[in-house]
């Protein structure tokens, strides 16, 4: 019988997948990462799911890293395959918002898989670390790009540069998380978080990440433009017109009612 890598649980519009191979710390290689891609390729056509929660499976390791077996053998084309980059890629602009639950080890591309979500919910046993530098090599599924806009310039240097591992209370005080909360906590606080982005209209959720993702990368100007140009089209959907009208009425909106495609 195959053990399936990677599980997925649907509760209440929110489908949670499970990286497992708690033998290996849950690290990652190419068959983790095939099987997250034939996930995601089902939850994005999925009008029932709305958020998705990334944990693994354990409480030593939410990602210990890539495989270290496998990457040995990887050669020059291997990098600039870069299958896992491109798939943290695909995460960072996803149609439906990510959270991370981290338990434990998240290193290497552990630490960048949490990068790429949209929300971190750490627990008080995680610790985070790019330790590629010690194999002469670099992070390079993103954490030299997303780690810096997160943490600041300073922190992702002593991080990537010198391999240091920091623990949840830092991780917490640098914004790498942004709910610290007991092993035992970490679950039911990143499905709390999911069914609070539940009760936001969705497709309002999935402009904003998408300003948020492309803010960094235009000027000033363009970027207030888009800003002005999402809005505008969240005035002409019926999501506006129910959330405003349920405010008005001192009652809950039921975006569910006026689903727009996203």
């Amino acid at each position: 019988m195959t053990t399936d890598l990677i599980i997925r649980d649907d509760t209440d519009g929110v489908a949670q997948l499970t990286i497992n191979r708690p033998e290996a710390m849950n690290a990652m290689n190419r068959s983790v990462i095939d099987r997250l891609n034939e996930h995601l390729d089902v939850i994005d056509i999925d009008e029932s799911i709305d958020v998705v929660i990334i944990t693994g499976a354990g409480d030593k390791a939410f990602v210990a890293g890539a495989d270290i077996k496998e990457l040995a053998k990887r050669g020059p084309l291997d990098g600039l395959e870069a299958y896992m980059q491109r798939t943290y890629d695909r995460l960072g602009s996803f149609s439906k918002p990510l959270v991370a639950a981290v338990n434990g080890y998240a290193f290497g591309g552990g630490n960048e898989l949490a990068l790429a979500c949209d929300i971190r919910v750490g627990s008080t046993n995680a610790q985070f670390a790019l330790p590629e530098a010690g194999l002469g090599i670099l992070p390079s599924a993103g954490g030299t790009q997303r780690l810096p806009n997160i943490v600041g310039r300073g922190l992702a240097a002593d991080m990537i540069i010198t391999g240091r591992r920091i623990e949840a209370e830092e991780a917490r005080a640098s914004n790498l998380i942004t709910y610290l909360v007991e092993p035992e906590d970490l679950l039911p606080t990143a499905h709390k978080v999911a069914q609070r982005i539940r009760r936001k209209g969705p497709l309002a959720v999935s402009l904003i990440r998408q300003l948020l993702i492309r803010g960094g990368r235009v000027d000033h100007e363009t970027g207030i433009l888009l800003e002005r140009l999402a809005q505008s089209v969240l005035f002409a959907s019926p999501e506006k017109q129910e959330g405003t009208e349920a405010f008005v009425e001192k009652r809950p909106a039921d975006f569910q009612s006026v689903r727009h495609d996203r």
